[in-house]
């Protein structure tokens, strides 16, 4: 709430400066800040009595705003990568699988690895279970495995993170 908005009896006062001006009447606040050229803004409604600032109320919104895109930026948002593999893949293959997840990984990314099944494969769902055991045995000096392979459908899935 800024000026005019305030309607309570008594306010404490605060400065321009940080200084306690002491508790007035809102009536009176708002004197004081027309007199300074600046803005009554409410700090602390819930206290008793609410706390008032004499501030620019527009320098005071463009640094909160600048704190919010501050605090934006040292997010670190993990996103899921998948890496998708079949029951029937090759050595190689599987390695190059294996350093596309390791990439994923070393960014702060979490890796989901899809085995999918298709036509006859289906058949062999639980002989093929080894193929996701490899693919987090070739992982397990950078990744543990959060969730363990799970059958979905068509495909088994695991989720791996990085070790901490």
């Amino acid at each position: 709430m800024i000026n005019e908005q305030i309607r309570d009896k008594e306010v404490r006062l605060i400065g321009p400066d940080g200084e306690q001006l002491g508790i007035m009447s809102a009536k009176e606040a708002m004197f004081k800040a027309q007199e300074a050229g600046l803005d009554l803004v409410k700090i602390a409604p819930q206290a008793k009595p609410p706390v008032c600032k004499i501030i620019d109320y527009g320098k005071y919104r463009y640094e909160l705003a600048r704190k919010e895109k501050e605090a934006k930026k040292k997010q670190k948002t993990i996103d899921v990568k998948e890496v998708r593999l079949s029951p029937n893949i090759d050595t190689n293959d599987l390695n190059t699988k294996v350093n596309a997840a390791r990439k994923f990984l070393s960014k702060g990314d979490r890796v989901k690895v899809t085995l999918r099944f298709r036509g006859r494969e289906m058949a062999h769902m639980a002989s093929s279970k080894h193929v996701l055991d490899d693919f987090a045995e070739l992982l397990a000096d950078v990744a543990t495995v959060e969730k363990a392979p799970k059958v979905e459908g068509r495909s088994m899935t695991m989720l791996l993170t990085e070790k901490r």
